[in-house]
C-alpha cells in the first residue's frame, strides 16, 4: 500500500511538473511574475527580521547599560561600606557587584553577537533586495522583447498575407482610383461647359450691343 501511494504520489508530482513546464513556454512572462511576487514575499520577512533584530539589539544594549551602571553602583557602595566596617553592608554590596558584573559580561557578549548577526541579516537583505531588482529589469527586458515579437508578428501577418487578400485590397485601391479620377473628369468638364457656356452668352450679349449701337 505504501509503494503505491508513492507511485501515484510520483505520478501526480511530474504531472504538475510538466504543466509547470508548458505553462513556462507558453507564458514565461506570467510565470516570471509569479515568482518575482513570491520572491517580494520573501524579502518581506526578511525585512521585518531585520527590524526585529534590530531591536533585539537595542534591548540587549538597553539591559548592558543597566546592569553596568548597577555593577559600577554596588561596587562603590562596596568601596563605603568597607570603609566604614560595615561588614554585612559590605558583602551584600559584593555579592550584588559580582551578580552585575557577570550579567554585564554575558550581556556584553550576547549584545556584540547581536550585532554581527544585524550585520549579516542587513548585509543578506541589501543582496536579495539587488536581486530583485535585477530580476524587475530583467521583467522588463522580457516584456519588451515580447512586444517586439508581438508587433513583428502582427506587421508580418499583414504585410505578408495571402495573395487574395493583398489582390482584394489593390483591386479596391485601384476602384477607388478610378473613381477619384471620374469624378475629377466630370468636374473639369463641369467647369469647361461653364465657362464655355460663359463665354458665348458674354459674346452674344456684346454682338447685340453693337447691333444696337450702329442702328443708332
Amino acid at each position: 500500500m505504501t509503494n503505491l501511494f508513492t507511485r501515484i504520489k510520483n505520478t501526480i508530482s511530474a504531472d504538475f511538473h510538466d504543466i509547470i513546464d508548458q505553462k513556462e513556454q507558453k507564458n514565461p512572462i506570467s510565470l516570471l511574475n509569479q515568482y518575482l511576487r513570491e520572491c517580494e514575499q520573501e524579502v518581506e520577512k526578511v525585512r521585518k527580521l531585520v527590524e526585529r533584530q534590530y531591536t533585539l539589539k537595542e534591548e540587549f544594549q538597553k539591559e548592558y547599560v543597566q546592569a553596568k551602571d548597577l555593577a559600577d553602583k554596588r561596587k562603590h557602595q562596596s568601596e563605603v561600606a568597607s570603609t566604614a566596617g560595615e561588614i554585612e553592608l559590605f558583602d551584600f554590596a559584593q555579592r550584588e557587584y559580582e551578580y552585575y558584573s557577570e550579567r554585564t559580561s554575558l550581556l556584553s557578549t550576547a549584545k556584540e553577537e547581536a550585532e554581527k548577526q544585524l550585520q549579516d541579516l542587513e548585509r543578506k537583505y541589501e543582496e536579495m533586495k539587488h536581486k530583485l531588482k535585477d530580476m524587475h529589469i530583467k521583467r522588463m527586458e522580457l516584456m519588451g522583447r515580447e512586444n517586439i515579437a508581438r508587433a513583428n508578428h502582427r506587421m508580418n501577418k499583414v504585410l505578408q498575407s495571402s495573395t487574395g487578400y493583398s489582390d482584394k485590397s489593390f483591386s479596391r485601391f485601384s476602384e477607388m482610383e478610378g473613381y477619384l479620377d471620374r469624378l475629377e473628369h466630370q468636374v473639369n468638364s463641369s467647369y469647361h461647359r461653364n465657362t464655355i457656356d460663359a463665354r458665348i452668352a458674354q459674346l452674344e450679349k456684346e454682338t447685340k450691343k453693337e447691333e444696337t449701337n450702329s442702328i443708332s
